[in-house]
């Protein structure tokens, strides 16, 4: 279970876009994440993590989208349980001296 956000998904989003606008911006690049982290009350390292994310999703920047972090999660899950059932298929195919029950 995540944790709960300690700030509001609206202001995580405008913090977000007037940063990665600011960057764009040669004239406001210098300081651009302190600087609107102090005007919106956010702490400048959630900021920093959340443009990083955000020049991802948009490939401006290397590394691994929020979509595909999603989706390998998901293929993790699912590999997980398919384990699970396997090891329990394996269990129940043995019998109490070890030998597998139907192997003739």
């Amino acid at each position: 279970m995540a944790a709960p956000r300690k700030y509001p998904e609206e202001l995580r989003e405008r913090a977000t876009r007037l940063a990665v606008e600011a960057r764009r911006d040669p004239a406001s690049a210098g300081g651009a994440i302190k600087r609107i982290a102090d005007q919106l009350g956010v702490h400048p390292e959630a900021l920093r993590t959340w443009v990083k994310q955000a020049e991802t999703d948009e490939g401006a920047r290397p590394g691994t989208t929020s979509a595909e972090a999603a989706r390998i999660a998901e293929l993790e899950r699912e590999v997980r349980e398919l384990r699970r059932a396997n090891q329990i298929l394996k269990s129940a195919a043995l019998d109490s001296t070890g030998r597998c029950i139907g192997a003739g």
